[in-house]
């Protein structure tokens, strides 16, 4: 097998198509169990601005979409994409949009544990699933109990300003880098793939990694 290969990550934890996105490739790493990927996810807010405490999900999707029908349109074909993947996403239990600026602090510390990916799954399932507002302090730190954080720890650091100016910095450098969507992956610090991938575009670059030291 080749030798351990970063897989970086840009993601919004209320992006749909990140959530789809991961979806194609966790199918493709279950079948690859001695794939090489060291995955990092990185930081991208789809709403810089939103308001702290988040907006009506049918308002913001109506400004941001131009209308109720427009809306429908561009979700329906997000729920189609889901259902080929193998999703549930229930929209009408989403009643908040969120500002994800904390929810990207929560993934930044649980990849000083290891949790990222987990903590990634959870918040990904609290949102499209389960419905909870992942821009609320109480709903983090519920999350990373879940992932066996130290939830005393996680409340206390929300509660602070810790880490929110450096996670504002990143998402800018991704913007200076060119991202203007997400999801965007980038294996090995070279090759970047933008947009919810399917799970055998995924299993065709593992197969190509594979034969790449016999070329060399």
């Amino acid at each position: 097998m080749t030798a351990t290969i970063q897989l970086d990550i840009i993601s919004d934890p209320i992006c749909p198509w990140c959530y789809i996105g991961k979806a194609g490739l966790d199918r493709a790493l279950e079948k690859n169990h001695d794939h090489p990927f060291k995955i990092e996810w990185h930081p991208f807010q789809l709403n810089p601005d939103m308001p702290a405490g988040g907006m009506d999900r049918r308002e913001y999707l109506e400004t941001k979409f131009g209308g109720k029908e427009n809306a429908v349109k561009v979700y329906g074909r997000i729920e189609e994409a889901a259902i080929a993947a193998g999703l549930e996403i229930n929209f009408e239990g989403i009643k908040t949009t969120p500002n994800t600026i904390d929810a990207h602090r929560l993934i930044h510390w649980a990849g000083l544990e290891g949790r990222q990916t987990a903590i990634v799954s959870k918040l990904f399932k609290a949102y499209f699933v389960e419905g909870r507002d992942i821009g609320d302090h109480a709903v983090l730190t519920e999350i990373a109990t879940e992932a066996e954080m130290n939830s005393d720890m996680i409340a206390r650091l929300l509660a602070s300003d810790a880490d929110r100016d450096d996670i504002a910095e990143r998402d800018a450098h991704a913007r200076a880098r060119g991202v203007t969507g997400v999801p965007t992956f980038v294996v090995a610090n070279q090759h970047v793939l933008p947009g919810a991938q399917p799970a055998d575009l995924w299993e065709r670059v593992l197969s190509e990694l594979r034969i790449q030291p016999d070329q060399a």
